[in-house]
């Protein structure tokens, strides 16, 4: 199966996972990279769609805008404790493996 998700870390994720996902050939943006630092949670979304990026987050506003019924790419959200840099790599490259840009479409992964 093609591995053709491409991710998108909101302002509030540690960076080092970026470079974690890219030792294993994903393509993911970051925010500071992308110009969005400070930017609102629209302008992430809005930057997100326009590249059909699954935004990872922490900021439980992306789940507000998934409840509205708003169309993204995809949501992956983990808590703010409790997972290490190396855990929340390996589970971003399992959904990276495992599935394609239109199951994550206006899916929500918590991890």
């Amino acid at each position: 199966m093609p591995r053709t998700i491409l991710f998108h870390l909101d302002e509030n994720c540690d960076p080092r996972i970026a470079r974690g996902l890219r030792r294993h050939g994903v393509d993911v943006t970051t925010t500071r990279e992308a110009g969005l630092r400070t930017a609102s949670d629209d302008a992430q979304h809005a930057f997100a769609m326009t590249q059909a990026r699954v935004i990872i987050t922490q900021d439980a506003d992306f789940l507000r805008l998934h409840a509205t019924g708003a169309d993204h790419a995809g949501i992956v959200y983990y808590p703010s404790q409790g997972r290490s840099i190396g855990q929340m790599v390996r589970s971003l490259v399992q959904i990276w493996e495992l599935l394609e840009p239109d199951e994550m479409r206006r899916r929500v992964e918590y991890v």
